[in-house]
């Protein structure tokens, strides 16, 4: 199969994975963490270069508090019982998002995990925690502000308007997928998607596996890319 340089995913249905379940909604996103080491790993195995997981939005904070208190627990669980292994692999970690807002226990965590494989050369894993495309494109505006008081004849490109962003280490992604049947973005990496393919598959992220992944790219290979060209 024909590799994909950059597959972004939004881990859907968890909660709702869970009800069908006759669980609480925690136990969903407990099993949907889970599925983040099954997935990278078999991204990875795909030739995958980059992944980028959208784990917790800027608009996720609306949940209740309870749900919202468990899914901050969330990063030390995981990164405690994988990160050895994702070092191991060769694994390199971004976190992508606004943090400050995060319990300062989470950030912590997150930023540990990112310091500690940052020498790493696999598969490039960024996870997106408090992330918002629209909250992101006001950011990159304040700082190319920023730089143009101190230098006014700075010329505001798509080329370099890119560095102002939070995902600036990003290369555009190639395949978007969603779990559970939503078709929608969400106010996910707008940037980054301009001419991404969009899948929307029925399966909710806990029941994502690899070989739902590989179907994904295989349809994929099959797409016409264009890119706002023609082919002959």
């Amino acid at each position: 199969m024909k590799s994909i340089n950059h597959i972004a995913i939004i881990m859907d249905g968890n909660g709702r994975w869970a009800k069908a379940q006759g669980k609480i909604r925690t136990a969903g996103h407990l099993a949907g963490a889970e599925n983040v080491r099954t997935i990278s790993i078999a991204a990875d195995q795909l030739g995958v270069k980059h992944l980028t997981l959208y784990a917790f939005s800027t608009e996720n904070w609306k949940r209740s508090q309870d749900e919202v208190s468990y899914i901050m627990k969330l990063p030390a669980i995981f990164f405690k019982k994988y990160m050895k292994e994702f070092i191991d692999r060769g694994f390199r970690m971004e976190i992508i998002g606004e943090l400050d807002p995060l319990p300062k226990s989470t950030k912590q965590v997150l930023l540990e995990a990112e310091e500690e494989s940052k020498r790493n050369a696999g598969l490039h894993l960024s996870i997106c925690m408090n992330y918002g495309g629209q909250s992101e494109t006001v950011i990159a505006a304040k700082r190319y502000a920023q730089a143009l008081r101190e230098n006014p004849n700075l010329e505001l490109t798509i080329e370099n308007f890119h560095e102002y962003l939070l995902t600036k280490n990003l290369p555009p992604v190639d395949l978007m997928i969603r779990t559970s049947g939503e078709q929608r973005i969400s106010n996910y990496l707008p940037w980054q998607l301009a001419y991404a393919e969009f899948m929307f598959v029925q399966e909710s992220w806990p029941e994502f596996s690899e070989d739902v992944l590989k179907r994904c790219m295989e349809e994929y290979v099959h797409r016409d890319r264009r890119f706002g060209g023609v082919k002959e």
